[in-house]
């Protein structure tokens, strides 16, 4: 008998076989604990990435806004001057219609026949005042009638009343303000 190993040998390979186990198992462990701290590392540096991307565009769309803004604004200005411009420039084309039609009510009134008021919406004109007949309204109105630049002329109320003595024609007008075409003035000029 050479060599009897009465030792319990089983036993010692079990507790190196736990051994070797437990150290497997620990280093699973710590293999694990680095990889889920990795993945969460990871997906940590992908949410952060994206906040940045979400805030550069928060950031972006508030200067757009802005911009927005301005142009808005801009335009308002832009709109309030050139509503300024028309009206300035549709007061410059006025005046000379002014003074034509002053210049033409001035010689188609007869005499005997005078204006107490003028009134002027767009171009409809409304002329009250008196005559010493009802043939120097009537006088008044083909003069209306065969000018140019007055068009469409008609009585409204002619009344009649004596005023010391004398009879004295009221009346009231309404009659429009044209502008002939250059063909027209040309020729009648």
């Amino acid at each position: 008998m050479a060599k009897i190993n009465l030792l319990p040998w089983r036993e010692a390979k079990r507790k190196e076989k736990q051994k070797e186990f437990v150290q497997l198992l620990g280093v699973a462990a710590v293999v694990g604990v680095v990889v889920w701290f990795m993945i969460h590392w990871f997906h940590g540096q992908l949410i952060e990435g994206q906040q940045g991307r979400n805030q550069f565009i928060v950031d972006e769309t508030a200067k757009l806004d802005a911009k927005i803004k301005e142009i808005e604004q801009l335009e308002m200005e832009k709109q309030r001057l050139l509503d300024r411009m028309r009206a300035i420039e549709q007061l410059q084309g006025n005046r000379p219609l002014i003074v034509r039609f002053f210049d033409e009510l001035v010689d188609s009134l007869p005499e005997g026949v005078s204006v107490t008021s003028v009134t002027q919406q767009a171009n409809n004109i409304t002329i009250t005042g008196e005559a010493q007949s009802n043939a120097r309204v009537s006088s008044f109105l083909r003069n209306l009638e065969a000018s140019e630049w007055l068009a469409n002329p008609a009585v409204d109320i002619i009344q009649a009343r004596d005023a010391n003595g004398t009879r004295i024609s009221g009346f009231t007008l309404r009659f429009q303000q044209v502008i002939p075409s250059a063909e027209e003035e040309g020729d009648g000029a």
